[in-house]
């Protein structure tokens, strides 16, 4: 079976081409940071109307690259959510068309699915059933996975995400979008130990989050002295540092509660390279092992839905011809497939 996969749920613009025994084919991604970072954040009219404009050309450069036509391809996924509304409708309408034309199958795949089963991209992918933690700007939250379809929420944020945390850490830092990437680089010069702030939630029992008290620290911290940039780093590295502490560590707590040793890790925060060196250690001296999708599939992309579909299209789900498109959709909604 060979899927094509299109993915616009926010401002990237993304398709790809997977085979089912030669793997990803092609993909190709426009990124919208351009066109958002003069507002500060994203646009969700200006989003919705970049998607018309790029994806179609995308679409003809990917299936170029993948060397293939609508003759040898068996489906199309696409993102239905969750998302913002308008830029989902764009691309879930030429996914819906494209099926129709070509009479093939077509498939809504939930956004979140897709980044869950990112990591079965790589040559080694992890096994089943396994812990998740998936974290983004919009989502943060533990999951067991027992098979692709089959999962089972164990904790979520109270409040902000992670992703949220970092963006508006870097926000109050007077650092330009997208934040969190910006926040991490000069994190990097920050001095160890030079301030200390909250880990919220981690001295509590259970698996869930809460970051907002954190972003109230950093406004305390930004509003204490000068802002000099050699007080920036710092403020960002103690950020940076407290936001990883507690994805490790209730992740760890989610490993030795459900006694499984394998962990995901994806969504855009998973690119962060501190959290990854300092989950990877910490997993690895439990006596775990830790999977994570690589970097350019950890934020949105339309091979990560292409997995997805291409479980669920082989598995004889497939939409009708209704669009499909839902700004929110609850994960564990989701019907299992029976085994990974």
């Amino acid at each position: 079976m060979r899927v094509l996969a299109i993915e616009s749920s926010c401002d990237e613009s993304a398709v790809a081409v997977l085979d089912e025994e030669r793997g990803l084919l092609a993909h190709g991604l426009f990124s919208q940071i351009d066109l958002h970072r003069v507002f500060g954040g994203v646009v969700p009219e200006l989003a919705s109307r970049d998607h018309v404009r790029r994806l179609l050309p995308l679409l003809t450069d990917t299936l170029a690259q993948a060397q293939s036509g609508p003759a040898d391809l068996h489906g199309v996924a696409y993102t239905a959510g969750p998302g913002l509304i308008g830029a989902l409708l764009t691309g879930a309408a030429l996914a819906r068309s494209l099926a129709y034309a070509w009479q093939v199958p077509a498939l809504g795949v939930h956004h979140l699915e897709g980044h869950l089963l990112a990591p079965l991209l790589e040559s080694e992918p992890p096994p089943f059933p396994h812990i998740a933690l998936l974290v983004s700007g919009g989502h943060t939250l533990l999951m067991e996975v027992q098979a692709i379809g089959r999962y089972r929420l164990l904790g979520e944020t109270r409040d902000d995400a992670a992703g949220e945390a970092f963006d508006k850490a870097a926000k109050l830092l007077g650092l330009p979008y997208p934040g969190g990437p910006e926040l991490a680089r000069i994190a990097a010069a920050g001095r160890p130990g030079a301030l200390q702030l909250p880990r919220p939630m981690l001295d509590r029992p259970g698996l869930e989050f809460s970051f907002s008290g954190l972003k109230t620290a950093v406004l305390h911290a930004v509003r204490e002295r000068a802002l000099t940039d050699a007080r920036k780093a710092d403020i960002a590295h103690a950020a940076q540092e407290a936001i990883v502490d507690v994805l490790v560590g209730k992740a760890l707590r989610a490993l030795m509660q459900s006694g499984l040793d394998a962990l995901v890790v994806s969504g855009g925060v998973s690119a962060n390279r501190r959290l990854r060196e300092e989950m990877t250690a910490q997993v690895q001296r439990q006596g775990g092992r830790v999977y994570f999708p690589r970097i350019e599939f950890s934020t949105d992309n339309a091979a990560m839905i292409a997995v997805a579909g291409l479980a669920r299209l082989k598995a004889g789900r497939q939409d009708g011809l209704a669009i499909q498109a839902r700004a929110r959709w609850p994960l564990e909604s989701l019907n299992p497939l029976g085994g990974p």
